[in-house]
């Protein structure tokens, strides 16, 4: 996919300007639209809590788990305001799997791609630091991978932590649960929980100097940071998740089309 489009082409120099925070006419438009999708057309419900946590202006990091489907960056812009606009380090393979749906992608916004094959972190990093730097919110999914148990946390990769100590942003955690499978009317649940900072989580002092970077100690701080995370969003998860869970019987009208609605079509490792 990447050789068809000239290369793989990541973050800023795909989407050629700067990450916005102010919402456009055309992006609320599209937010209205695929809200009346979700909410009405699919009936999909999402309870959404720790609403009191959220910044008052941009300039952060989301870090959510657990990520297990197309719905989860959605989930994670009901529990966050319009604007400041929030920006996602998403699958490339996964989300521009058409010459439209990159136009769309490019045009709306919110979305700052990676393509698998290892071709660094730093674009990345710049990335984050443009959209904190213009006062909108980055997000990120640390697993990097829907598949994984539902109603618990996956392995955590480090990505995540290295972009965190690079910008020295705020962190704010969101716990998703409910996303695994889709029908008409499936419930979903989310909460944020109360910011935090890589000192904090490291348990270092408030001006402890963070490793230089590229160094074995960063690689060795994010190790701890992404353990110090999922202690925290874990239990949320798994608390979460009976909420959304339907009986046996329940209907599961287009489960299997909602499912994969924006998802590239493979296997799921659920265990």
């Amino acid at each position: 996919m990447a050789a068809a489009r000239g290369g793989a082409v990541e973050g800023l120099a795909w989407l050629g300007r700067k990450p916005e925070a102010q919402a456009s006419l055309l992006y609320r438009v599209v937010r209205l639209l695929v809200r009346f999708l979700c909410f009405v057309v699919f009936r999909f419900r999402i309870a959404t809590s720790g609403g009191e946590h959220v910044p008052a202006g941009g300039g952060y990091l989301v870090v959510a788990a657990a990520h297990r489907g197309w719905m989860d960056p959605f989930v994670v812009m009901h529990a966050l305001p319009a604007e400041p606009r929030a920006w996602f380090l998403g699958s490339a393979p996964s989300a521009l799997t058409s010459r439209t749906r990159e136009w769309l992608a490019r045009s709306v916004g919110g979305l700052l791609p990676v393509w698998r094959g290892g071709f660094g972190i730093d674009a990345h990093v710049a990335s984050a630091k443009a959209v904190i730097a213009n006062g909108a919110v980055f997000v990120q999914m640390p697993e990097g991978t829907v598949s994984g148990p539902a109603g618990r946390l996956g392995p955590f990769r480090n990505g995540w932590a290295i972009i965190a100590q690079r910008t020295n942003a705020p962190i704010l955690p969101i716990a998703i649960a409910g996303t695994e499978e889709l029908y008409i009317g499936r419930r979903m649940a989310s909460r944020v929980l109360p910011a935090t900072t890589v000192r904090e989580l490291a348990g270092l002092a408030s001006e402890a100097p963070l490793p230089e970077a590229g160094s074995r100690e960063e690689l060795a701080l994010a190790r701890v940071l992404s353990d110090a995370l999922a202690a925290r969003l874990g239990p949320v998860v798994e608390a979460l998740y009976p909420r959304t869970v339907d009986p046996p019987d329940h209907p599961r009208r287009l489960r299997d089309r909602l499912t994969w609605l924006l998802l590239r079509r493979g296997r799921l490792d659920r265990e």
